[in-house]
């Protein structure tokens, strides 16, 4: 996976839409799906997801929030914010958010028109204790929603194996195993060791994982 900013800048890049969100929906009192809209819409999110080091990491979430606001209506409204004692559940959403577009090099834009800022916000209770892991999982869930499933998957479920057991059985990496699931990755053109390893575990041929086996790789 090619990312669009180093990894050395992705704390910022956290804390910045992290800060944004919060001061945006508990300070400025947007309903956080119009405030997502904003970003998008203003260009902001572009910048961001393709490492403009003035977003990501040049200003605060609440000067970023507050850049968004002038922009969308045209006056200076700017406000301080006031820190709570506690993060909140927006400020959760915003940086694992973040950290998700990052992970993924999914644009804002096709995160939001799968899975509302909101429903990332009602996520908090459930996974901000968890791996994070398990919250790339579900987002990855969402996003694949209308992909017809891969062979792969379709003969690992089959196997009773998750991903995590497929890949220490076989020696291929959890995070290739996704990949290629998820289609981010073409099965088709993997090394024959790869293929192979996954083959020999699952009990199945070379041929059955493949997408379009007919076809010269």
């Amino acid at each position: 996976m090619i990312h669009a900013y180093n990894e050395f800048y992705l704390n910022d890049a956290k804390k910045t839409l992290a800060a944004m969100f919060d001061f945006a929906v508990n300070d400025c009192m947007f309903n956080i799906d119009e405030f997502a809209s904003f970003f998008v819409k203003t260009g902001y999110a572009k910048q961001f997801e393709t490492g403009n080091p003035g977003v990501i990491s040049g200003v605060s979430g609440v000067e970023l929030a507050n850049k968004i606001i002038y922009k969308v209506f045209h006056e200076d409204n700017s406000k301080a914010a006031i820190q709570p004692v506690n993060k909140s559940g927006e400020y959760w959403a915003g940086w694992v958010l973040a950290d998700y577009q990052w992970y993924s090099a999914y644009r804002f834009k096709d995160i939001f028109d799968k899975v509302k800022m909101s429903e990332i916000v009602d996520m908090y209770e459930l996974f901000h204790e968890m791996d994070i892991t398990r919250f790339y999982e579900k987002m990855d869930s969402i996003m694949d929603g209308n992909t017809p499933v891969t062979r792969l998957k379709t003969i690992r479920e089959a196997a009773g194996l998750s991903q995590s057991v497929l890949a220490k059985i076989s020696g291929v990496s959890k995070r290739s195993i996704q990949m290629y699931e998820q289609r981010k990755n073409d099965i088709d053109k993997a090394q024959g060791q790869i293929l192979y390893k996954l083959a020999v575990t699952l009990g199945c041929s070379i041929e059955d994982l493949l997408e379009m086996p007919m076809l010269e790789k």
